[in-house]
């Protein structure tokens, strides 16, 4: 019969809902169960694209005898970490210090009835196997020391709880007593700290397994913006560019499908962990979009393109929000779907394309994920096709200088590439613009290949957090390519949010089944205060600034530490848990409280809103001492910290729609990171308008208004004049 998950729109609690295992749901109800019968809590959080989670359950959730044991000796707690990040954040950290090493999921946590944790796991085979204990065996280790140690387990409690409040920062923000701003220099710190781990060969910082780092190698290429004559600074945009065209060449990258997959499970970024999550390809767009702006190469607007192709395609749900993930399982083994053998990719595209395609993707090379029971082969760009280009050329130069006669080098060049016999005698000729439209073509075949097999899981929540984040990378895309779908596709999802996902302007978490849920969280806030002033820059609205003014009164108003600065991460009316996170530096996702900061900053520069300029600023001075001990640990928060010292320009251009579009397209395609550009057409009269953009409109032509920090020059009325004044924008070379 199916247990309690039954009722919960989480889909990974309704993919443990037929599971034997007594489960409960986080809520009083279990824990008054506990209490009353003087049972321990097992607290299991994952979610449902997580490949190590299914493992678990296939062999310990479903087993009768498992849960038979689990039923009868505690009381079981199923949490979904994308819904409960709130939960998750506590145990994880309870987890370290239980553990003395970082913690995932799943994780198992033993608890006491007042929800304080005394023992705590990850993944855990139901037998011991590979040197790790098995599930049954804790479970009976935990049982004996509940029993017999009672005493012990309770006198650590007030430890752990101290312990769990020191992990967050909470106790050094502020601790010196300086409420003063952070140095700058905390920003030249971090970036030598991160130029120093850098792996100069694959890019990333450190060994396998490997991360993007999103907030990092944005913080490497505002170094360069900020200085970018200095060696330091083009070191770190050296740095972050690598990491980029590493990525986007090897396997983290889904050649066929785009899109970024979780990690690297290697050094080399060749094989991922074949999970695929909306957070993580919110984040690398806009790096990839910097990237082709500072740099002209075609490659990142590609990435671009086809992981926004792949969030339109494969993420998009009914009302314009995105779904949260795509499993790393098919068919009950991880990778599945995505793998292939040489044969089986040959075929599936036209003869004459198939040594291109072979050399391109490795396929000609020996396979790359290799498991007990299986090997195969999974696409990467192995060889360029300039690469590929210059071989093909050159043996055509071999053949045609070795053949006797026409019709032999004829023959000859057919054979080798398939090309035309009169391309053969040229040798300098460049072939990419041949190679190139086949490898594309082969590339959709190969696709349509793939799409016949089983798909993925997915987890089709919408996460307001995550959504917001999708939101800022289609408004940075559309800012720079002039994309009106992309545009269009961001306000939709914006507009949704604020229509559905806000009841009596309350923002909530999560939605499923048309129905939304559980009170959002502080990266919920931020991260849409964040994309509401992306859109802004996009496409002007007055409306978007109100939007912004509620999201920022709701975070002040309801998250604010009124003691020690910045945000806790849930909300003063949110359910009590054993502790209030409240933290600064960046996860998988930036720090709430560094968005906040950025966000609040800007919003107060374009509305002249002195108390967001106000929280701003002290939500980093709070954090100061914690981003002196590790500043490359606050990558956003430091890209907050630049703009307070060093104050972006907002430009303002008043004009016809049609004579600002040139305006705001060539802008729009510079690297300027501290520059705001706002195109205000004749829509919107001065009078409609905040006092710092009630500027006129001209009439004729376009005028730009520019404010740096306090001080507005006066009007500029030519795009030369204009650019003379912002500086030109940074631009990459290899040669410093």
């Amino acid at each position: 019969m199916p247990n309690r998950l039954q009722h919960e729109t989480s889909p990974y609690l309704q993919q443990h809902a037929d599971n034997p295992v007594d489960w409960y749901p986080w809520g009083a109800e279990a824990f008054e169960r506990a209490r009353r019968e003087g049972r321990p809590v097992l607290l299991s959080v994952g979610y449902s694209t997580c490949h190590w989670c299914h493992v678990m359950a296939h062999e310990s959730f479903e087993d009768p005898g498992v849960a038979a044991f689990m039923n009868d000796h505690f009381v079981c707690v199923k949490v979904d970490r994308e819904e409960r990040p709130d939960v998750d954040q506590i145990y994880q950290a309870a987890y370290q210090l239980l553990a003395r090493r970082a913690g995932g999921w799943p994780l198992t946590m033993f608890l006491d009835a007042g929800q304080i944790p005394f023992f705590g796991a990850t993944y855990l085979p139901r037998v011991p196997q590979h040197g790790i204990t098995g599930f049954v065996d804790v479970m009976d280790r935990v049982l004996l020391a509940w029993r017999e140690r009672r005493s012990d387990i309770e006198s650590q409690n007030a430890v752990i709880l101290e312990a769990i409040r020191r992990t967050d920062r909470l106790g050094q923000a502020g601790a010196s007593g300086n409420r003063s701003l952070p140095s700058i220099e905390l920003v030249d710190m971090a970036v030598f700290s991160l130029v120093e781990r850098a792996d100069r060969e694959h890019g990333g910082f450190g060994g396998a397994p490997k991360f993007p780092h999103p907030m990092a190698l944005d913080l490497c290429l505002q170094q360069f913006a900020r200085a970018g004559t200095h060696a330091g600074a083009h070191d770190a945009a050296a740095v972050a560019l690598l990491t980029l065209d590493r990525m986007a060449a090897g396997g983290v990258f889904d050649q066929l499908g785009g899109g970024f997959f979780r990690y690297s499970t290697d050094a080399t970024w060749t094989i991922p962990h074949f999970e695929k999550m909306l957070c993580d390809n919110a984040l690398l767009v806009p790096l990839y979009v910097d990237a082709w702006r500072l740099t002209g190469d075609v490659r990142h607007r590609e990435v671009v393109e086809r992981t926004l192709d792949w969030m339109l395609r494969e993420m998009a749900l009914p009302g314009g929000l995105f779904a949260s993930a795509l499993d790393a399982d098919s068919e009950g083994e991880e990778g599945t779907f995505y793998l292939w053998q040489p044969d089986e990719a040959l075929s599936a595209v036209v003869p004459a394309d198939r040594p291109f395609v072979a050399a391109h993707y490795g396929l000609d090379q020996a396979a790359n994920f290799i498991e007990t029971d299986r090997q195969a082969w999974h696409l990467r760009c192995a060889m360029p096709v300039a690469a590929i280009a210059a071989r093909v050329s050159e043996s055509l130069a071999e053949a045609a200088a070795a053949a006797t006669d026409a019709d032999t080098a004829a023959a000859t060049t057919g054979a080798i590439a398939g090309l035309a016999a009169s391309d053969a005698v040229a040798a300098d000729l460049d072939y990419s613009g041949v190679i190139g439209p086949r490898l594309e073509r082969a590339r959709k075949r190969l696709l349509a290949a793939r799409n016949r097999r089983p798909r993925p899981h997915r987890d089709d929540k919408a996460l307001t957090a995550w959504n917001a984040l999708a939101i800022r990378a289609l408004a940075s895309a559309a800012l720079a390519f002039d994309r009106d779908d992309w545009a269009q596709a961001a306000r939709q999802a914006f507009d949704f949010i604020v229509d559905e996902m806000m009841p009596e302007g309350r923002l909530l978490a999560t939605r499923r089944d048309q129905q939304a849920q559980l009170g959002a969280y502080l990266d919920d806030h931020a991260f849409l205060l964040q994309a509401a002033l992306a859109l802004l820059e996009v496409r002007f609205d007055p409306a978007l600034i109100v939007q912004a003014q509620r999201i920022a009164a709701q975070l002040i108003g309801r998250f604010a530490d009124p003691v020690a600065g910045g945000f806790f991460f849930t909300s003063h009316d949110h359910e009590q848990l054993i502790h209030r996170p409240r933290s600064g530096f960046d996860a998988a996702t930036p720090a709430g409280n560094a968005i906040a900061a950025h966000s609040l900053a800007r919003l107060a520069l374009i509305a002249g809103d002195q108390q967001a300029r106000d929280v701003a600023c002290g939500t980093l001075a709070s954090f100061g001492d914690a981003m002196a001990e590790q500043p490359s640990a606050f990558g956003a928060m430091l890209s907050a910290l630049i703009e307070q010292h060093e104050p972006p320009t907002l430009v303002v251009l008043r004009g016809s729609a049609r004579a600002i579009q040139p305006w705001r397209r060539h802008l729009a395609r510079g690297y300027r990171p501290s520059v705001i550009v706002l195109a205000l057409n004749e829509a919107y009269p001065a009078e409609a308008l905040p006092a710092l953009l009630a500027h006129p409109l001209p009439r004729r032509g376009v005028v730009a208004h520019v404010c740096r920090g306090t001080e507005c020059l006066a009007p500029i009325d030519s795009l030369e004049a204009l650019e003379s004044v912002l500086g030109k924008p940074s631009i990459f070379s290899a040669v410093p």
